[in-house]
């Protein structure tokens, strides 16, 4: 199919640094078909990030228009100048701020405009200028996805947008590959002994990801007399902070900070349960990852983590910022091997039917699919 025939799909998006949004993106335009479509990406932010640098590498092309503080009209000229420029047949947008901007430019050209919710803040707000607003862009709006049930609810009642407008399209992600000598001696590197339970997280040191719960309930769990170590892979503002807590603890032997790992896949593998304490959610990409290679999972019940992590099937699911019970929930799967063995085995199965790749990109690309067949009736 000749370039003129391709469908032009431009991703509007913040910047394209490691995380879950940028990780969708990125999925999305490694697994399509170059012969239907010509994907590219534009950013109203920098540093680009390294994702970006991996995908012009790998000749995708991407454009940034750094926004100025408050509304910049001059980057809705510079989209829309884009749109037409470059003959844009579908431009999805991925959260909030790029969607505005994007409609904005939209509004009076033949694009399609998608508009991708991947997840919100804690605790969620929003303001009458955006509930008045938002039912007036959802009318120039082609299509709009939630990666969870919870978050297509919240831009109902937050956001005013309207329920029927709304579809739920999960994460999607390519099954954790690993090599064994790597865990073992990664479990040697940071002496973890044979008798020791791993748990672990993967995620940034945000606040919004609340290690300071689960470091409270992990302290609970060694008291108990549960023979544990808690590996947290990651870094970020609140790396001083958790430090802190860890020392105030008394922790500092049985907590290990790795940093910033590019690759975890074999921390992940050593991990026996994996948790996730955050205060907000929307579909955890390392949730998924440990999903898929059957891990027993702990969780809170921020937004779309109940409905990946079924309470009592594949992990259990507590109540948000609690650490009393997100310490029962460990103290329940480190004392039985049979559970977790059972949740393990759910994890991969619900994984298989809900959490691939090829799941999403199925949603993503039959949408991109419909644009272009409306665009030509």
């Amino acid at each position: 199919m000749s370039k003129q025939n391709k469908i032009s799909v431009m991703h509007i998006t913040y910047d394209m640094r490691i995380g879950g949004t940028e990780m969708v993106i990125k999925n999305i335009i490694e697994g399509s078909d170059s012969n239907l479509f010509d994907m590219s990406i534009f950013c109203i932010e920098s540093p680009l990030g390294p994702f970006a640098v991996d995908l012009l590498n790998k000749g995708i092309k991407i454009d940034t228009h750094t926004r100025r503080a408050g509304f910049d009209l001059s980057l809705v000229t510079s989209i829309r100048r884009h749109i037409k420029g470059n003959d844009i047949n579908v431009i999805h947008c991925h959260q909030y701020t790029p969607y505005v901007y994007g409609v904005l430019a939209a509004i009076g050209t033949k694009t399609n405009v998608i508009f991708t919710e991947h997840g919100r803040f804690y605790p969620d707000s929003s303001s009458w200028k955006r509930k008045l607003i938002n039912p007036l862009l959802n009318r120039f709006t082609a299509a709009t996805t939630a990666i969870s049930s919870a978050t297509k609810d919240a831009l109902v009642i937050y956001e005013k947008f309207p329920a029927k407008s709304i579809e739920v399209v999960y994460n999607g992600i390519a099954p954790v590959t690993y090599d064994e000598q790597d865990v073992t001696r990664l479990k040697k590197h940071y002496l973890i002994a044979d008798h020791e339970l791993c748990l672990g997280t993967i995620a940034r040191l945000d606040p919004i990801k609340n290690h300071t719960m689960m470091l409270k309930a992990f302290r609970q769990v060694i008291d108990a007399g549960i023979a544990a170590k808690l590996v947290i892979v990651g870094d970020g503002e609140e790396r001083q902070n958790i430090e802190t807590l860890i020392n105030d603890l008394d922790l500092s032997t049985q907590v290990i900070l790795t940093g910033y790992e590019a690759k975890p896949q074999a921390l992940l593998a050593m991990m026996d349960i994996y948790l996730l304490s955050s205060l907000s959610e929307g579909t955890s990409m390392t949730l998924l990852e440990a999903m898929s290679l059957g891990k027993p999972c702990v969780v809170t019940d921020a937004g779309g983590n109940p409905e990946i992590i079924k309470n009592n099937i594949n992990g259990l699911v507590t109540p948000n910022n609690n650490p009393d019970k997100f310490s029962d929930a460990i103290k329940v799967l480190a004392l039985s091997k049979k559970q977790r063995l059972l949740f393990g085995q759910s994890s991969r199965q619900i994984f298989a039917q809900k959490f691939t790749r090829g799941i999403m990109f199925k949603s993503y690309f039959n949408l991109y699919l419909n644009m272009s067949n409306r665009e030509k009736s």
